[in-house]
């Protein structure tokens, strides 16, 4: 009688790890993530508005991309600082006075 109780109960166990104890929010999972991309956009309805968007034209943009990737090609100059008898900043070094 023990045994068939015990063995009952851990049936019943293995049973209910096969229901859902979350169905409210497996209904709505990822919602967040969705609204948020969706607050990202600018303008939701751009594809469908005739005209161009607001920002540079073409040839400008060409320019910026050819400088931004010129300076990738050759590091920058260095500097050499000479610093005597002071401190980069311009403040004192005499304990906070």
């Amino acid at each position: 009688m023990n045994r068939l109780i015990l063995v009952s109960l851990g049936l019943l166990g293995l049973l209910s790890g096969c229901s859902s104890p979350t169905p409210m929010l497996d209904s709505s999972f990822g919602q967040a993530v969705l609204y948020d991309k969706q607050a990202q956009y600018i303008d939701p309805q751009a594809g469908i508005q005739p005209g161009s968007p607001a920002g540079l034209d073409g040839k400008s943009a060409q320019a910026v991309i050819d400088r931004y990737h010129q300076s990738y090609k050759s590091p920058p100059p260095a500097f050499n600082v000479i610093n005597i008898g002071g401190t980069i900043a311009g403040g004192s070094s005499s304990g906070g006075q």
